[in-house]
């Protein structure tokens, strides 16, 4: 939010300088994130003076340019050649003197150097309208009045206003402060605790009079609970023209284009009093009736912007006897608004229920001034004294008169908040004693009135215009704002609770497989639950009552298309090899029930590791990705899983590893169709662990350790004919079935499928690892235990030994 710090000394007459304002109002909790100088005049005329033409000739070597002699009160006159056909002696006209800067609208700038122009000496530039920065006229040079002294300065002839401008970081529940006036409301508390006493002064409404009564409109408000209050006024006679430079120069200074003198009016009193307004074409409204109500769903209705929209059956409207003129509180209508034929005009000052404006303008995709005080709640007090005070001003403006009287609907007065404030709270809030005295005082600045004085505490009535303070502890926090957070000491002693934690917290055992994670050269992502309604378009997809905007609408049922726009968004940075992981959740409703589990997900893709002068660059595979799963499963003593085909819709390629029919984690190759909308072409491989039921998982008890054996270990070697069907997991647990002591692994280490094998065949060469933990195994030993599993592959699985 702009605000202007001369509009701001309207209001209190105030000597410091703008940095010390700033810092002020930041203490006040009106943030100030930047002062930026305002130029009504592009280098506010600096190096322009007043020139009168001593004489006026032909130049010797150009038949379209004069060679002039201008006096500027110096003691020579300077010599210029001017190329505009209306510059004539005796007349009093602007220069630009050697040195003098000129800018272009485009930005562009330029500095008046000596020089000759076809031969003859040029000191300076006589200037046109345009190239003064004061209007678009470039016709001609511009013509000064014949009083003025040669030498004045420009900058003391014309309107220039140089302003600073502040650049408030407003927090949403500050709808008080969203005005020039509130701003200065709340800095005249502030000052007032400083001991700087300055009157607040505001707009006066006392000489607001009925000139006559020559235009009613009616006004019916259905729906009262969207439109608790709804004022209205016409005026009429107007004449609709260009704003006065002192009115355009108060919007430019904070962004806003100058219209016209009735929409500037409008625009002024919002900003001045922080009251939306909006001015109705009274010859355009048919039945001189205006209703506010709402509409069937799917009524057209065009906006000043020219789009075409449709309406829903919640969007408050403010229409005539024929069709719907406005969106309340929210946006005007194309076929009602004022324009250069406009002369009488309906007036309108409300307030709509934030609620029903914040949906209508999130439906429709509109932010306007308006409805962002709207949406946060404005005064409702304020709107007949901010009518009046527009119906003035515009009649200052416009000419014209008032005709008719101030229409107010205003059937159930909003009462005010009281609240009992304890001193004891105060001070343990605080934690520093606040002196009674001061804490009357604030709130007189603050306008909260004191209704009465007990040993224990106030009773206080809030005022209409702070919404945001409705509790006890709102109170407190406005007296510490105005107190001043920089007063409150600090204490020698510091104390804090330390709750008792299991080591097997959420929290704690995420912090350990992230330092896993991360020592194999991952990088945690953290991503928006809010998703794309084109990824999640099922029944169980969880949509937002009222979403942010359209590519959010829904939340995310699944952890892959965050991380792969993530992996997108680096691939299109050069950046190909990216190991990643983020904890979060996914959610889905069944049936009326809302779920949303815990997931761990893993995203690999390009190389596992660079070129360099020893190693080559290796390319991550699927088991490589199954090493990493098996690495966090192990670090979390999760042992004895079953692994099944993946029936994963985003997965190509991949296993299933469950524990007593609970999945614990899905890995695979994500499919090239998942892929493809996201323009990536390099395999992904992707795992994702069910959180919650790897936390049911999670070993509580103590950590196991055996003792480094003794004796040493003996590997013998089987090469295996067998089916096709036949799997290594088949060999695994027979092996480990036929001599559960001794065998301590077994291994695959080759397979062989070819021509030399009959169809339907295939070799694996497993690897046995024996060891005797009592004592050194012997060759007799080893031979019969080797013999034994030779029997059992044959009679099991029809092996044959190669």
């Amino acid at each position: 939010m702009n605000i202007s710090y001369n509009w701001l000394k309207q209001f209190l007459k105030l000597d410091w300088t703008p940095k010390q304002t700033a810092e002020l109002l930041t203490d006040l909790g009106l943030e100030v994130e930047g002062i930026a100088s305002f130029e009504s005049v592009k280098g506010s005329l600096k190096g322009f003076v007043v020139g009168h033409v001593l004489s006026c000739e032909k130049h010797p070597n150009a038949d379209r340019l004069k060679l002039t002699t201008v006096d500027i009160g110096l003691d020579q006159p300077l010599q210029i050649v001017c190329g505009a056909q209306n510059v004539a002696k005796g007349q009093n006209v602007p220069v630009a003197t050697i040195g003098t800067t000129l800018y272009a609208e485009d930005g562009d700038s330029w500095t008046i150097k000596k020089g000759k122009i076809r031969g003859e000496e040029s000191q300076g530039m006589i200037c046109a309208e345009d190239e003064l920065g004061l209007g678009d006229n470039h016709d001609g040079i511009l013509v000064l009045s014949s009083s003025l002294k040669p030498g004045t300065p420009c900058s003391e002839v014309f309107e220039i206003e140089n302003d600073e401008v502040f650049e408030i970081g407003l927090t949403p529940n500050r709808a008080d402060a969203m005005s020039h006036y509130g701003v200065a409301r709340d800095l005249k508390a502030g000052l007032t605790e400083r001991e700087v006493q300055l009157e607040l002064i505001t707009p006066p409404v006392s000489h607001f009079n009925v000139d006559n009564r020559s235009l009613k409109i009616d006004i019916v408000v259905e729906n009262p609970e969207l439109a608790p209050r709804y004022c209205g006024i016409t005026l009429s006679n107007l004449i609709v023209q260009s704003s006065p430079t002192w009115l355009k120069n108060r919007l430019r200074a904070i962004g806003l284009k100058p219209i016209n003198n009735i929409v500037d009016a409008t625009n002024y009193v919002l900003h001045e009093l922080g009251q939306p307004l909006h001015a109705f074409d009274a010859n355009r409204i048919h039945g001189k009736k205006v209703i506010v109500k709402t509409l069937p769903k799917g009524t057209k209705f065009t906006t000043l912007d020219g789009e075409e929209r449709e309406l829903h059956e919640e969007d408050l409207m403010i229409c005539d006897m024929e069709k719907p003129m406005c969106i309340a509180g929210v946006f005007g209508g194309i076929y009602s608004g004022v324009t250069e034929d406009t002369t009488s005009i309906f007036l309108e000052s409300a307030y709509f229920n934030p609620v029903s404006i914040r949906k209508s303008a999130k439906r429709h995709g509109l932010n306007t001034d308006a409805s962002f005080r709207f949406e946060r709640g404005i005064d409702i007090e304020n709107v007949e004294y901010a009518l009046r005070r527009a119906a003035i001003l515009i009649k200052e403006l416009a000419g014209g008169d008032i005709t008719s009287d101030v229409t107010d609907l205003y059937p159930k007065k909003k009462e005010d908040y009281q609240v009992f404030l304890a001193f004891d709270k105060i001070n343990g809030l605080i934690g520093q004693e606040i002196p009674k005295d001061s804490i009357k005082s604030i709130l007189a600045s603050l306008e909260i009135k004191v209704m009465n004085v007990t040993e224990t505490g106030l009773g206080v009535v809030i005022p209409s215009y702070r919404v945001d303070v409705q509790r006890e502890v709102d109170v407190i926090e406005e007296i510490l704002r105005i107190y001043g957070y920089n007063n409150i000491t600090f204490g020698k002693k510091l104390n804090a609770s330390i709750a008792p934690t299991s080591k097997f917290e959420d929290y704690k055992i995420q912090n350990t497989i992230g330092d896993l994670l991360a020592s194999q050269g991952f990088f945690e992502i953290l991503t928006n639950s809010l998703s794309s309604p084109e990824y999640e378009t099922t029944k169980e997809t969880v949509a937002l009552l009222n979403p942010l905007s359209s590519d959010l609408s829904v939340l995310r049922k699944n952890m892959v298309y965050n991380g792969l726009e993530v992996i997108s968004h680096n691939l299109n940075r050069k950046r190909q090899d990216l190991k990643l992981y983020e904890f979060g959740k996914t959610y889905y409703k069944t049936g009326a029930l809302y779920n949303e589990p815990k997931h761990l997900s893993l995203f690999i893709t390009g190389n596992r590791n660079q070129d360099n002068w020893i190693t080559s660059a290796k390319k991550t595979d699927f088991f490589y990705l199954k090493s990493i799963v098996e690495n966090v499963l192990t670090r979390l003593k999760i042992q004895g899983l079953i692994s099944t085909p993946s029936e994963n819709d985003f997965i190509s390629e991949g296993v299933s590893l469950k524990k007593q029919e609970k999945e614990v984690a899905v890995l695979g190759i994500l499919k090239t169709s998942i892929l493809k909308p996201f323009d990536i072409k390099q395999e992904v491989l992707y795992a994702d662990f069910n959180w919650d039921n790897v936390l049911s998982f999670v070993k509580k008890g103590r950590i196991s350790h055996q003792e480094v054996p003794k004796y040493p270990e003996v590997k013998r070697d089987f090469a295996l004919l067998l089916d096709k069907k036949v799997t290594f997991d088949q060999i695994y647990q027979l092996g480990l079935k036929t001599e559960k002591r001794l065998i301590k692994n077994i291994t695959l280490f080759d397979v062989y499928t070819g021509k030399k094998l009959a169809d339907g065949k295939k070799s694996y060469a497993v690897s046995f690892m024996l060891q005797d933990e009592k004592g050194t195994l012997t060759d007799k030993q080893i031979d019969k235990i080797m013999a034994k599993l030779q029997r059992t592959y044959e009679t099991e699985l029809g092996a044959e030994l190669r």
